[in-house]
């Protein structure tokens, strides 16, 4: 009797679905955010420096998970900047894998 007041069973699924996609793209965008502040922090404290692997490797992480979030939410400017955040990270991290090859230090 219950689930009928609800619309049926599959009202409820749908219901359900719709606040784990919510709660999982949230989580998804505060773990971009978290890289990307990460990769920042630890660039502006000098444990980093803008061509270094772990750099790079928070940045087109945090993007992705933000273009991601931006993407879900019908957020086309922001999926947009994310994109091109990701982008940007990739080709520094390609540009430096041809111009010095795969460095164990960072």
């Amino acid at each position: 009797m219950a689930l009928r007041s609800f619309g049926g069973i599959d009202r409820v699924l749908s219901i359900l679905v719709t606040i784990m996609i919510e709660i999982i793209s949230t989580g998804i965008g505060w773990l971009g955010v978290c890289l990307c502040t990460l990769g920042y922090l630890l660039l502006s404290i000098k444990k980093l420096t803008p061509e270094s692997w772990g750099f790079q490797i928070l940045n087109i992480t945090g993007g992705l998970c933000l273009l991601i979030t931006a993407v879900i939410a019908d957020d086309t400017p922001n999926a947009v900047a994310n994109l091109l955040w990701a982008s940007i990270g990739f080709y520094a991290l390609t540009k430096g894998w041809r111009t010095r090859g795969p460095s164990v230090k960072d």
